[in-house]
């Protein structure tokens, strides 16, 4: 490890960008929204409050360690979007909330709706994500969160006219983008919720008092695919033909200066290609992705085993993190991952998902060429500067350098 000049700090503080770190949370509160989903509630103390600031719409990754089927203790992260809009508290406290669904042999989320109580603490990531309205705004994702420390009256940002569509637990960062939004009186928020039964809608009663509040200005549509409806737009699962129709007569599709997108893959993928088709603009289509829509691969948790042979060809990656200069060789069999690789030499590399889904991963190519298998995270702004997911990316030039603070 070599150290450079200029500390991950001083980047953060010159670039407007935040570096990824955990830091323990106590647990709250643990509040029960469906048969299986929760709302956890963290109380961020003073001191690490600036490092929870957030935008509508961001996720932390949460840290714990757990047994799995044989017993053996296994690190375990998982990443959840925020359900609230921002707050802070006279004493100079915060707070994060986020939803947990538990999943089919999901392990963590499994634990959390079964055992996970108040008291309890878990390593909690500092907000990440672009899946945040830019409408009105300059700069880029993290100089709005660094602005909004000061400035949180500014986060509404300018009138318009915003629809959402979520799915499941996709309304937990919509119902905090929603709330924000709304706050312009001058705003419009149009949102199709899809759910199997009324029994699964999260947040129905804060739906409910948000539609109350904004019985002008919010339109909810609750699309349910197992149960009958009155109207019969509103019932089934959205297809091609659904989503059209729910387009043409359910919303003002036509003047829609922002739109988020939240669920499972094939629902996002359909939603984005119908909007590509009706002319909507990429640069107004915000979206957010359960799954990389790939279930059979295993999502990584650590560094996989790597055995290098010295007398077999391999490529020599080296990165920047934290101010400190990592490198690793990988055989050119392999295909292994930069992350994977990374993870060998530097168990802090910063990931969550570890399927071209969160971004937490992100790194700027600097010398060198990568393939990168998925992106679900980055931005063609993003893609266009030489940042790649290094959870995806794989080295194809004999030498490669990244960055991680930039």
């Amino acid at each position: 490890m070599t150290v450079v000049r200029q500390s991950a700090a001083e980047t953060a503080e010159a670039t407007g960008r935040r570096r990824p770190s955990f830091h323990t949370l106590t647990v709250a509160e643990v509040r029960r929204l469906t048969e299986d989903a929760i709302e956890v509630t963290f109380g961020v103390p003073q001191d690490l409050a600036g490092k929870f600031d957030y935008l509508p719409g961001q996720y932390v990754a949460l840290r714990t360690t757990l047994p799995d089927a044989d017993g053996e203790l296994h690190e375990v992260r998982r990443s959840y979007s925020i359900c609230a809009e921002p707050r802070s508290f006279a004493d100079g406290t915060s707070e994060i909330r986020v939803a947990v669904k538990q999943d089919l042999g999901g392990l963590f989320s499994t634990w959390a709706n079964a055992e996970l109580k108040a008291g309890d603490t878990l390593e909690v990531m500092s907000p990440m994500g672009a899946f945040v309205s830019k409408h009105g705004r300059d700069g880029s994702v993290e100089q709005n969160v660094m602005n909004s420390m000061n400035h949180p009256e500014d986060l509404a940002g300018e009138a318009g006219s915003f629809v959402a569509i979520a799915a499941g637990s996709g309304i937990t960062p919509v119902i905090a983008i929603a709330r924000t939004l709304l706050a312009n009186p001058d705003t419009r928020f149009d949102l199709i919720y899809a759910n199997k039964a009324a029994m699964d809608v999260m947040f129905l009663e804060e739906l409910a008092d948000l539609k109350d509040r904004y019985p002008q200005r919010l339109a909810i549509h609750h699309v349910l695919s197992r149960e009958q409806r009155i109207a019969p737009l509103l019932s089934g699962r959205i297809d091609a033909e659904k989503l059209q129709q729910l387009l043409g007569t359910a919303i003002h599709a036509d003047d829609v200066d922002e739109w988020f997108l939240c669920g499972p893959f094939e629902l996002v993928q359909l939603c984005r290609d119908t909007l590509a088709e009706r002319g909507v603009k990429p640069e107004n289509v915000r979206f957010e992705l359960f799954t990389s829509g790939k279930p059979d691969r295993p999502e990584g948790q650590a560094g996989r085993p790597v055995v290098v042979d010295e007398s077999q060809d391999t490529y020599k990656i080296t990165f920047k993190l934290d101010g400190l200069q990592g490198e690793v060789a990988t055989p050119t069999h392999a295909r292994e991952s930069i992350l994977n690789a990374a993870l060998r030499v530097r168990p802090d590399v910063p990931f969550a998902c570890a399927g071209g889904v969160c971004g937490t991963c992100r790194a700027k190519v600097v010398s060198g060429s990568v393939t990168m298998d998925e992106n679900y995270a980055l931005e063609q702004d993003e893609l266009d500067k030489g940042y790649v997911l290094t959870c995806q990316s794989h080295p194809t030039s004999k030498d490669v350098t990244l960055d991680f603070d930039v």
